[in-house]
């Protein structure tokens, strides 16, 4: 087939089984390949979406200059556009975007103006704030601002959604995404639970960022907001293109295990792809492994190519000035577990047992938590202190079941989740659980994390 120009090879992506780093999972974990777009990442679609509906509209004429702030992508896509097209570019970029970004928009054309990365988003030194002062002193420009055009979501919805529906012939049952500007995740999910209601959807977020918080609590939470170094998902700011009610749930991802399984995509199932793709992997596969069950299928997007990143995640000297290679023995849950040697046995109390029991393991073991279960599944937990609060104010409680004085279950995590994220979650009184290969539950606690740190 010929093309007219390069903007026409843009979508159809393909659709990729992950094998060995969703074993164990149950159900089929796809990816979406976006790197397959000319310019290399899912942003090529919204890019030509806001350039084609503003040239409907009359806000983009011929010989105008394209201004938008950018990650890099959809700079990119922007600037294969214009090249098409005949416009001229010129991007904002933070500095903490990679130079190989940088480069490659200088490549094809483009003017980028590089911006600090920690000011506020109304700072007039903020890659938002230079970008739209430009399209402001610049005749004849435009400005898509991606993260409130919902062109962007829309390209999302007439393109994304429909492939990833007819690829899995209407049976795919959970979407993840990395949330930046919110278009891909949400145009998609419109779609998805427009065939099908029932279909989960799965955010991935960064720390850093505001968007978990303000979804379950509706609180726009500004101490939430720090440094990150994952490019591409995350904000301190709500794009009008994220819609909370398409979206289910949120999992936040270290940035080192983002770009750990950034890595170990490339080597384990050959897919070079960018940081935030590590990000959603991790993300789905964390969510996947508590709630997938046989026959469920899941798509995750991934969004760019692995030569936006060649000199950080992909760089060995630059993961471990980051502390992101460890040598120490215990670098994630599944070591802390490989050396318990299978003698491990979780002390658990069942949700019918009465709390007196429960005192009596609790204290012949000296341990302090433990898993309630119900038919094999964690459903709660206890833990000495808030237990003995409780009974000093009500002493007949130890006769009651552990269903009526339980708390909250313990956190699972992934089984590759590193030693960081592990102390992170970790709460005061609480320890993390994590199901092994063999689908074997463990706890992992303040101590185990200790000792590992010490190895």
């Amino acid at each position: 087939m010929i093309y007219n120009s390069i903007i026409e090879t843009i979508g159809n992506t393909p659709m990729i089984r992950l094998n060995k780093l969703a074993k164990g999972i149950k159900g089929e974990v796809l990816v979406k390949v976006e790197y397959f777009n000319p310019g290399n990442s899912m942003k090529d679609r919204m890019a030509i979406k806001m350039v084609e509906d503003a040239e409907k509209a009359g806000i983009l004429k011929p010989g105008g200059t394209i201004i938008e702030g950018t990650s890099g992508n959809t700079g990119m896509g922007l600037a294969l556009a214009a090249v098409a097209k005949g416009y001229k570019c010129i991007f904002t970029m933070a500095d903490k975007q990679s130079k190989e970004k940088i480069d490659i928009l200088k490549a094809v054309g483009a003017e980028v103006v590089v911006c600090p990365t920690n000011v506020t988003p109304d700072d007039p030194r903020s890659y938002y704030s230079v970008a739209r002062k430009l399209n402001q002193d610049i005749p004849n420009s435009f400005y898509p601002n991606q993260y409130d055009n919902l062109s962007n979501a829309a390209a999302h919805y007439e393109t994304t959604g429909p492939e990833i529906w007819k690829d899995t012939e209407g049976k795919i049952t959970h979407y993840a995404a990395g949330v930046g500007t919110g278009g891909s995740m949400c145009g998609t999910a419109k779609f998805l639970k427009e065939q099908n209601p029932n279909v989960v959807t799965v955010g991935i977020d960064t720390y850093g960022s505001v968007f978990k918080k303000y979804k379950e609590t509706g609180v726009f939470d500004e101490k939430e907001i720090y440094p990150y170094l994952t490019e591409g998902i995350g904000e301190d700011i709500l794009p009008k293109n994220v819609d909370f009610s398409l979206i289910d749930h949120f999992i936040k991802v270290t940035d080192k295990d983002a770009a750990v399984m950034t890595r170990r995509l490339a080597k384990e199932e050959g897919l070079f792809v960018g940081w935030s793709c590590g990000s959603a992997v991790h993300g789905a596969l964390e969510y996947a492994k508590e709630n997938l069950k046989e026959g469920d299928v899941m798509v995750i997007i991934l969004p760019d190519h692995g030569t936006r990143y060649l000199g950080k995640v992909y760089n060995d000297e630059w993961m471990r000035n980051h502390g992101f290679l460890e040598d120490k023995t215990f670098s994630t849950a599944r070591d802390i577990i490989a050396q318990r040697n299978g003698s491990y046995h979780l002390l658990s109390v069942k949700k019918s047992d009465s709390v007196k029991e429960a005192i009596g393991l609790m204290n012949g073991k000296s341990i302090s938590q433990i898993p309630v279960l119900d038919k094999g599944e964690v459903v709660g937990s206890l833990t000495d202190n808030k237990l003995l609060s409780k009974i000093i104010e009500n002493p007949q409680l130890k006769d009651v079941e552990v269903a009526e004085v339980m708390e909250p279950s313990m956190k699972f995590v992934a089984l590759d989740s590193t030693l960081d994220v592990l102390s992170s979650m970790v709460e005061k009184e609480k320890a993390v659980l994590v199901r092994d290969m063999m689908d074997n539950i463990h706890i992992i606690t303040k101590h185990d994390i200790l000792d590992a740190f010490t190895k």
